[in-house]
């Protein structure tokens, strides 16, 4: 398990990376793809560590209202912020002409960074840190 939660981690912050890059290279609606993926990989492996697990997107979004904003555990804003970016992942994918403008979107990936790195606290909390990994 701690080695899935750890490639779970990975697969965030090199999403992450990708999502710079392919912005950088005016590809807003791939980045708004990979911020999305970026903070699912991240939840997925808290969820794991929680003996957590559920095949659908929409249902790991429910998790992380459940699990994680309505107990506290992190902001109201970042369960907005995964709100955000999983309505908009669906629009980048499977909506026609959706073409997201570049400076609208460039902020949020900030904003998924700390997402990314609140959940790896999270984990670290519950005594996994990356040299256990």
């Amino acid at each position: 398990m701690k080695d899935l939660i750890g490639y779970r981690l990975e697969r965030a912050r090199e999403t992450l990376e990708e999502a710079e890059l392919l912005l950088r290279n005016g590809h807003a609606n791939t980045f708004v793809n990979r911020l999305y993926y970026a903070c699912y990989y991240a939840v997925s492996a808290w969820l794991l560590l929680k003996g957590l697990s559920t095949s659908k997107h929409s249902g790991v979004r429910s998790y992380v209202h459940q699990y994680l904003v309505k107990p506290g555990i992190i902001d109201t804003e970042q369960g907005v912020l995964y709100d955000l970016l999983f309505n908009n992942r669906q629009k980048a994918d499977y909506v026609d002409m959706v073409h997201f403008d570049e400076g609208e979107v460039a902020p949020w990936l900030d904003q998924a960074k700390t997402f990314v790195n609140t959940v790896n606290t999270l984990i670290e909390k519950n005594g996994i840190s990356e040299e256990h990994l």
